[in-house]
């Protein structure tokens, strides 16, 4: 048998000939090991992006990745288990009010969530806001709380898709981030890792997503849904709008509080749209419901009655947390300065930059530079006004919570800059944009991902 050389792996693929499943776990394992050194690596990263993966070796990748370390086994969780995975966007707090509603209506929710990076929210930076909250679950306190009250979010393993962890830093100095195939391995290879049966993507486009380009997108979604359809997962992908920031609460503890009044029935429009959209999908693919108008009529019961809420608050107990928060959200800790952002003309807000809104977040502390950076839960934006909305001049647009006056005050002047105020009023962008399933992928006849 000829020994595989990394050397050869690169040439073949500059090339644009197809890996085999061999050569693609040799590259990957090799790789995660430290045999094959970052400039190799490098190289190949490259010629991918020069000369894209076809279907079965994106696959190859993802699996390959999936199996460099732990990958999570919920057999013993009955039922089939949901996971959502969101690409990151600005107040998205999505999961807080997404899961207990999934939970209540019987389905399993096991999920591995992060921290947030960026002017993007980790969920685990949000459920750590109630007091003693912990994700820092052994496998068996995950498996019994699931079980048990039917959801539990626990912080990603460290070695949990490995391979992928050391990849993606080296895509990061290599300019090699963007291209399709590798993004989509990369983000399914830690969901397959995760062991759900049930994977539902949101994929975000617009000013304040990573794929500001709905095209790609679309593309994007479509390789994900694909991947997890031929390992065997159910899979759906919706792609959602983000121009501006989901619902008006922009930092931690603001979208967590934002996140139980949703729960109370007082969520806002654009927040909820995307929670019933993707929870249908959930709904559909575990086979509970019919269609979506059905779908959404069991949430919104859900809501109206309080059981959404109790789940929210059984949850944050069943992981140390205190529950009372979800009752008497008051308590949460408040910034100390409160700055009010004022309209600098009359007329329509025509655009808010969701992205200028995310930095803004981070420049008080909201968000980190750093996986090690610290944060500060207490602070954030909240927005009085969203696209389309009529203003006055000197109206408050949004709120600046600090707890630096000097940090607030450069906060309003990037926010006042995120908000474009015109005569003509426009109308927002669809949140829903594009919702895509196995079927819809499976039949393309696109073989190559370039």
């Amino acid at each position: 048998m000829i020994a595989l050389r990394m050397y050869d792996l690169i040439a073949k693929k500059k090339e644009g000939l197809e890996l085999s499943t061999e050569e693609i776990r040799f590259m990957v394992l090799e790789y995660t090991n430290g045999t094959i050194p970052d400039y190799q690596m490098s190289a190949m990263t490259m010629a991918i992006c020069f000369q894209g993966l076809n279907k079965k070796e994106t696959l190859d990748l993802t699996l390959a990745m999936r199996d460099s370390g732990d990958c999570l086994d919920l057999s013993r969780i009955h039922g089939l288990k949901a996971d959502k995975h969101s690409t990151g966007g600005v107040g998205d707090k999505t999961s807080l009010v997404l899961a207990p509603l999934i939970a209540v209506l019987g389905i399993p929710v096991a999920k591995m969530s992060g921290r947030g990076l960026g002017h993007t929210g980790g969920t685990i930076d949000k459920l750590e806001c109630f007091p003693g909250f912990s994700t820092d679950l052994s496998e068996e306190r995950f498996t019994r709380n699931v079980n048990r009250i039917k959801i539990a979010i626990a912080g990603q393993t460290a070695n949990l898709a490995p391979a992928d962890k050391k990849l993606y830093a080296l895509r990061d100095v290599t300019a090699t981030v963007d291209q399709m195939s590798l993004i989509a391995s990369s983000i399914m290879s830690k969901k397959l890792a995760s062991g759900s049966d049930i994977i539902v993507l949101d994929v975000k486009t617009g000013l304040g997503a990573f794929m500001k380009d709905p095209a790609d997108a679309k593309k994007l979604a479509e390789i994900m849904v694909e991947i997890g359809t031929m390992a065997g997962k159910k899979m759906s992908a919706v792609i959602t709008d983000m121009n501006q920031p989901l619902g008006n609460a922009v930092g931690n503890i603001l979208e967590v509080i934002e996140a139980i009044e949703s729960l109370s029935g007082r969520g806002p429009k654009d927040f909820m749209e995307v929670v019933y959209a993707l929870g249908s999908r959930i709904l559909m693919l575990a086979g509970d419901a019919a269609d979506e108008a059905e779908a959404v009529f069991k949430m919104k019961q859900c809501i109206a009655s309080g059981a959404a809420k109790e789940k929210l608050a059984e949850f944050v107990e069943a992981q140390g947390g205190d529950p009372s928060y979800v009752w008497n959200p008051e308590k949460f800790q408040k910034a100390d300065y409160v700055i009010e952002v004022p309209a600098q003309n009359e007329g329509y807000i025509q655009k808010i930059d969701a992205q200028a809104v995310g930095t803004a977040c981070m420049m008080l502390g909201g968000g980190r530079e750093t996986k090690e950076s610290g944060i500060d839960l207490s602070v954030g934006i909240y927005l009085n006004k969203k696209t389309g909305d009529y203003t006055k001049k000197g109206e408050t647009t949004a709120v600046v919570h600090a707890n630096e006056k000097q940090k607030g005050e450069a906060a309003l002047a990037a926010i006042q800059k995120a908000f474009c105020i015109g005569r003509e009023k426009i109308q927002p962008n669809d949140m829903i944009q594009h919702t895509i399933d196995s079927a819809s992928v499976m039949n393309n006849a696109n073989s190559f991902y370039i």
